[in-house]
């Protein structure tokens, strides 16, 4: 999935990035409000992760601005506020959950993964299409008893085609929700993460079909 990640503190940034990274998602690291604007602005995400004190304004004035606006993209707030009073006003003002600063990533990882299960209105994580059933919190595909592992691209790329079977989606699409902005993106990356998915559903009714000229989509045979 694609994450906005609003955090001015570089070894933190940094450090959240890389782990949310090497868990597959796309994640765009913003240093200011204004940053994040301009981020919000050419691209759609699954989570905002936000810091609240940043050089050019409050996070809680950009939540509050946020929700005003009918933006309902889940975010979890970084902060370093303890009190409980904090924490109420955080959920308050719109905030889907927050972790306190210094935080483990797992706890953070853990967040992540509830937050988009809420977000998903999904109370089990495993669900089931054609022939197949896919975890996306073991990473794995079962097809005919048989488990299946899933690499990062491979799981995010599936991911995306599961949760709106039959819906054509183009190269372009899916770079957005694979990739980051900071990523080099080729002509075929796209169609290698294709071509390894295709080799994890073989033997399921789960096809990825190529529409020519326009895209990719998930549809059963």
């Amino acid at each position: 999935m694609r994450f906005l990640l609003v955090e001015d503190n570089h070894d933190l940034g940094q450090s959240v990035q890389t782990r949310l990274s090497l868990d597959g998602h796309a994640v765009d690291w913003a240093v200011s409000l204004g940053d994040a604007e301009d981020h919000l602005a050419t691209a759609s995400y699954d989570l905002i992760l936000l810091d609240i004190m940043l050089p050019d304004g409050d996070g809680r004035d950009f939540l509050a601005s946020h929700r005003r606006a009918k933006r309902d993209t889940p975010v979890i707030v970084m902060t370093a506020r303890s009190a409980v009073a904090d924490r109420v006003a955080l959920l308050d003002t719109g905030a889907d959950d927050y972790v306190t600063k210094p935080f483990d990533f797992t706890e953070l990882e853990a967040r992540v993964r509830a937050v988009l299960r809420r977000r998903g209105g999904a109370a089990q994580t495993a669900l089931t299409y054609a022939d197949l059933t896919f975890d996306p919190l073991a990473a794995t595909v079962t097809i005919d008893g048989q488990v299946r592992e899933l690499r990062n691209r491979e799981l995010r790329l599936f991911e995306v085609l599961v949760a709106a079977p039959d819906r054509i989606f183009s190269k372009g699409q899916l770079c957005d929700r694979l990739l980051s902005a900071a990523e080099a993106v080729t002509d075929n990356a796209i169609e290698v993460y294709v071509g390894r998915l295709r080799k994890k559903l073989e033997g399921s009714r789960a096809k990825i079909e190529t529409v020519r000229g326009v895209g990719y989509r998930l549809t059963e045979t």
